[in-house]
C-alpha cells in the first residue's frame, strides 16, 4: 500500500538514502530539508532528477527543523497536496566532535536543539493529522551510542542522541492509544556513506581545545579515528540502515518492531536497549498499563 512519507534532514546520509529507497518501494515521499533555493538546491534538482530517472515519487520540501514556522509551513504543503501523513521519519540531527570542556553551554544547546528540539517541532506540525487518521507511524533515528559502548570526544551528539531517543520513548507510550506506532531505528558507527563527520562540529573554545591537544591527550582525534576505523568491517554499507527502515515501514500494522540495530561494529547497544525496554515494559505491565506497548486498532 502506497504511504505518503516524510523524512527530515533528507539532503545527504541517512536521510537521503532512506528517502530514495522509500521512494523506490513505492511511496510518495517527501526528502525535506532546509533552504531549498539556497545552499541546497543542488540537491533539490538530484531529487528531482532521482525521481525522473527512476519513475518514482519523490519530492523535496523546505523544512528548517530549527524553524516552527518553516516547519508549519513544510507540513501544510504535504497535507495540501496528499491530503494526509502516514510516516513521519525523524533523522535530522547533527554532529560535533571535541573534548567536551572545550564546547560552550550555546553549543551543546544548539547540538540539543538540531538533534532533539526539531523532532518536537515537527511532531507539534505533523501529529494532529496523524492523529485525525487515527493511524500511523513514526519512526525515529537513534544512535547506538545511547545504549552501547562508545567513544570519548563526541559528548554533545551523544547527550543529544540520548535525549532524543528518551522522548521517542515516551511519545511511544502517549500515540499508541491514538493508533500510531513507533519504531526506533539504531544505527551503529558508519564511517563511510554518510556526512556525519565530515561535517562535524568543533568546539568554539578553540584555547581550551588546544590544552587537550598538548597534554595527555595529545594526537588523541587520530588515535580514536585509527582504533574505531579498526572495528568497522569494510563491508560497512550505510545503505543497510534505508533498508531497515523501508522493512518497517512496509510491515502491517501493529507488527511492527519497536527497536531494529544495524550495528557494524557491534558495540553492546542491541543488549544494553533489551535490558532497558524490558524494564519500562515491566513497569507498564506491573501498574496495568500494558496496552500503550502497542498501537491500538482504531481504522
Amino acid at each position: 500500500m502506497t504511504k505518503t512519507i516524510i523524512v527530515t534532514g533528507a539532503s545527504s546520509g541517512f536521510g537521503r538514502l532512506a528517502a530514495e529507497a522509500l521512494a523506490l518501494a513505492g511511496h510518495i515521499v517527501y526528502a525535506s530539508m532546509r533552504e531549498t533555493t539556497g545552499r541546497n538546491a543542488v540537491e533539490v534538482e538530484k531529487v528531482a532528477a532521482f525521481s525522473k530517472q527512476h519513475g518514482v515519487d519523490l519530492r523535496s520540501v523546505e523544512l528548517d527543523v530549527q524553524s516552527q514556522d518553516s516547519v508549519d509551513a513544510g507540513i501544510a504543503q504535504v497535507i495540501a497536496e496528499t491530503g494526509r501523513i502516514d510516516v513521519l521519519i525523524h533523522n535530522a540531527g547533527h554532529m560535533s566532535s571535541g573534548p567536551a570542556e572545550a564546547f560552550t553551554a550555546e553549543q551543546f544547546a544548539q547540538l540539543y536543539d538540531i538533534n532533539v528540539l526539531s523532532a518536537q517541532r515537527v511532531n507539534r506540525a505533523a501529529l494532529p493529522h496523524m492523529r485525525a487518521q487515527q493511524q500511523g507511524l513514526l519512526v525515529w533515528i537513534s544512535s547506538s551510542s545511547s545504549a552501547g559502548g562508545t567513544p570519548p570526544y563526541l559528548a554533545p551528539y551523544f547527550a543529544a542522541k540520548a535525549a532524543m531517543d528518551a522522548m521517542a520513548v515516551q511519545y511511544a507510550r502517549e500515540l499508541s492509544r491514538w493508533g500510531i506506532e513507533t519504531s526506533i531505528i539504531v544505527p551503529g558507527a558508519f564511517t563511510g556513506g554518510t556526512n556525519h563527520f565530515a561535517h562535524a562540529g568543533h568546539p568554539a573554545d578553540t584555547a581550551r581545545a588546544a590544552e587537550y591537544d598538548a597534554g595527555p591527550y595529545a594526537g588523541f582525534p587520530a588515535q580514536l579515528e585509527k582504533a574505531f576505523g579498526a572495528i568497522v568491517p569494510p563491508d560497512a554499507d550505510a545503505g543497510s540502515v534505508a533498508t531497515a527502515i523501508v522493512d518497517v515501514v512496509d510491515m502491517d500494522f501493529g507488527k511492527r518492531p519497536f527497536r531494529v540495530h544495524i550495528d557494524p561494529t557491534q558495540d553492546g547497544a542491541d543488549v544494553g536497549f533489551t535490558v532497558l525496554d524490558r524494564l519500562r515494559a515491566e513497569m507498564l505491565h506491573r501498574v496495568g498499563l500494558s496496552d500503550l506497548l502497542k498501537p491500538r486498532v482504531l481504522v
